[in-house]
């Protein structure tokens, strides 16, 4: 009976823990007032790598809806065996294995994991940083940021995305939506910042 109802306890730890995405992902002041610590966690991120706000907010909205647990989409071998993911992107920010070693290795803290909200926004920021200092991209141009940050920066110097006329659409989504989302956080930025501890 113990070892049940200690199972139990341990099950409503777990779901207690689980992070759901936003429910209006389309107004980033709604999303705060949901998500009460993301402002302080995006803030900082801005703080520690000079990346906007929207910017990084934007990016994270096209690359998971602020999902924490998204995982590209598993294939079916014959259509009924699960089959490998053609990807190892994970998280908020949909960070690649690879690339989440260097930047917990250059950048970030021991420990950060991609399905965290804070670790997922400083990794966009760092990785924004890091597209300013080594394509001279502006940290304000959300369009260029998300083809580097979808190509990679040896693919945004080869211009790898001039043949891939979808994706050059979808960065002109992120810029929009980072505009839309700089033009909404002049609205409750106040308030946001009265309502921050933190900062």
């Amino acid at each position: 009976m113990l070892r049940k109802l200690l199972s139990f306890c341990i099950l409503l730890l777990l779901c207690a823990c689980t992070t759901t995405a936003p429910k209006r992902t389309h107004n980033i002041c709604e999303i705060f007032k949901e998500k009460d610590d993301w402002y302080s966690d995006v803030k900082q991120a801005k703080k520690n790598w000079g990346v906007p706000i929207h910017v990084i907010m934007a990016i994270i909205h096209q690359e998971s809806r602020f999902v924490a647990d998204a995982q590209p989409p598993r294939p079916w071998l014959l259509g009924i065996i699960p089959w490998f993911r053609s990807s190892s992107a994970y998280g908020y920010a949909q960070a690649q294995e690879g690339t989440w070693q260097d930047y917990l290795n250059n950048g970030g803290h021991w420990g950060g994991d991609r399905d965290d909200f804070y670790d997922a926004s400083d990794f966009v920021g760092w990785y924004c940083h890091n597209s300013h200092n080594k394509l001279a991209i502006s940290k304000w141009d959300t369009e260029k940021l998300y083809l580097a940050y979808h190509e990679g920066f040896g693919g945004f110097k080869r211009k790898t995305y001039l043949k891939k006329p979808w994706l050059i659409g979808v960065s002109k989504k992120v810029k929009k939506r980072a505009e839309l989302f700089r033009v909404q956080l002049t609205t409750c930025k106040e308030d946001l910042e009265n309502s921050s501890w933190f900062f």
